[in-house]
């Protein structure tokens, strides 16, 4: 059986090295891993006045987590810290109160940049916001890829064996993580 993982690019660019690494991660996957790849592109804005009566965005979004079984965060670094975006997709799945749908979810964090950090203040950030509303995060190995501006050909598919090779170690470390953390 293949642990269903929603994995969460956290740009809405249609040619985001998130979204072309969260490809990526899919394809590299073991096979007790399917991941599923999502943006939060459709997400409207959080608004605690509408908790009552959720918008379908909302609610489709929550289904989506509540029936996978972990989520993967792969996200780049906006201004030193997470995309907007990809906020406003958290705290919409972290409602309503005490009923977060990413709660006992094993979670993975990749960040990325194309400098040499590799997005490691958003990696943190996630790490600051995610402790009590979501499952256990996977503390090692950590994985902040940088210069992935040319990881990848013009059709989006991965070349960079160094980079691949490094996904596969994470990915083999997140499955270990996700079985290891299922209820």
């Amino acid at each position: 059986m293949a642990y269903n993982i929603v994995t969460i690019a956290g740009s809405l660019r249609k040619d985001s090295f998130s979204l072309k690494i969260a490809n990526a991660l899919a394809k590299l996957a073991p096979g007790s891993l399917k991941l599923e790849v999502i943006t939060p592109a459709g997400i409207s804005f959080f608004n605690q006045d509408l908790e009552a009566a959720p918008p379908a965005d909302w609610l489709a979004f929550r289904d989506k987590l509540q029936k996978s079984n972990g989520v993967l965060f792969v996200t780049p670094e906006y201004n030193r810290s997470i995309p907007g975006v990809l906020k406003n997709a958290i705290d919409v799945a972290s409602r309503p109160y005490g009923k977060s749908s990413l709660l006992g979810k094993p979670v993975g964090i990749v960040s990325n940049a194309p400098g040499p950090l590799g997005g490691v203040s958003a990696a943190k950030h996630l790490q600051n916001i995610l402790p009590g509303i979501s499952g256990p995060l996977l503390q090692q190995p950590e994985i902040y890829l940088n210069g992935v501006g040319d990881a990848f050909d013009a059709d989006g598919n991965l070349t960079k064996d160094s980079l691949k090779t490094v996904l596969q170690q994470y990915l083999e470390a997140f499955a270990a993580h996700v079985a290891k953390n299922q209820g």
